[in-house]
């Protein structure tokens, strides 16, 4: 119990700095964005990883607020942009920023929040500052990186396994990565140490993608918060949807290609349509079975590393393993 009730105390600590940004300037309408955007929430796992990662080796996690900060910020800038090429009209239950305001002004304001996320980086210390912007840098690039692969698979017929895993790799897990690496970089661990925590968040991230690919068709409905069933009405490629490309044959083939390529349809009906031909193929249980591989190969890593803090290594596992047994 006591390492939820630090958890919740770090997490108070961090909402409460980040609530505290200050993103005014002019013109108004550039850095209002910004600020709406940063204040509607959301669960600040990346940030909270950094601060969490620090704790292993140091006390004081509040001497790294600023710059775990920036790495949500980063975040919410490519969230920002993403909503835009994906013509998103709500984020965290409210309108998103191009909606509220317009396409050119989100771009403008997203451009800025990447700049900021530099200049809140800066309050690293001088000795670990030039190691942080390249490993920021380099993260920065792989996102974008995914987020392009994301959009490309649009268009193609075929996606293969490992181009997925790649692309989530990307996209989503590198990000947590950094935000571990970061933390225990400004702690001062060997590179050694900092590393292996890279790679335990890179495999959770993408057990958590695979997750949440998961929990799109098979979430409790009350407890989701959201329509189950989006990516098949949207026939996005997610694990579920490739593997089941991989191995329908027959009836379900013919079925599959008849949901994909339909124009007009009842979105329940194909919803359940597409789930019916999962469970034939059992492609729950496939996913499940991946998604547990990367998550005990990150675990795996977080066992090699020499923490200073035992405590901190059981908050941040118990903060883990409540993200993979998520239902929402």
């Amino acid at each position: 119990m006591i390492n939820e009730k630090e958890l919740e105390e770090i997490r108070d600590t961090l909402e409460k700095h980040i609530l505290q940004l200050n993103f005014e300037g002019e013109p108004t309408e550039l850095y209002e964005p910004i600020s709406y955007l940063m204040q509607l929430g959301g669960k600040r796992i990346r940030p909270l990883l950094a601060l969490l990662s620090y704790g292993l080796f140091k006390e004081g996690y509040q001497k790294i607020l600023t710059p775990a900060s920036s790495v949500e910020v980063f975040h919410n800038f490519t969230l920002m942009h993403d909503d835009i090429m994906d013509n998103a009209p709500i984020r965290r239950g409210r309108p998103t920023v191009h909606e509220k305001w317009d396409d050119n002004t989100a771009i403008l304001s997203g451009d800025v929040m990447l700049v900021k996320a530099y200049e809140m980086l800066l309050e690293v210390e001088p000795d670990k500052l030039r190691n942080c912007l390249k490993l920021f840098s380099k993260t920065a690039a792989e996102v974008c990186e995914g987020q392009q692969l994301d959009m490309n698979f649009e268009s193609l017929s075929l996606v293969a396994e490992q181009e997925y895993l790649n692309m989530i790799r990307l996209k989503t897990a590198v990000l947590l990565g950094f935000s571990l690496q970061l933390g225990a970089t400004l702690a001062g661990a060997s590179e050694s140490d900092a590393i292996h925590l890279y790679d335990f968040g890179v495999n959770i991230g993408i057990g958590f993608q695979l997750k949440d690919d998961l929990l799109d068709v098979y979430a409790d409905k009350e407890k989701f918060g959201k329509q189950v069933g989006g990516d098949i009405l949207a026939n996005k490629k997610t694990y579920l949807l490739i593997k089941a490309m991989e191995l329908a044959k027959g009836e379900d083939k013919k079925e599959l290609e008849h949901w994909l390529t339909a124009k007009e349809f009842d979105p329940a009906e194909k919803i359940i349509g597409v789930k019916a031909i999962y469970d034939r193929l059992e492609i729950r249980e496939k996913t499940m079975s991946l998604m547990a591989d990367f998550f005990e190969k990150g675990f795996n890593q977080l066992a090699t590393i020499k923490v200073q803090r035992p405590e901190g290594l059981k908050i941040l596992w118990s903060l883990t393993h409540k993200l993979a047994t998520r239902e929402n």
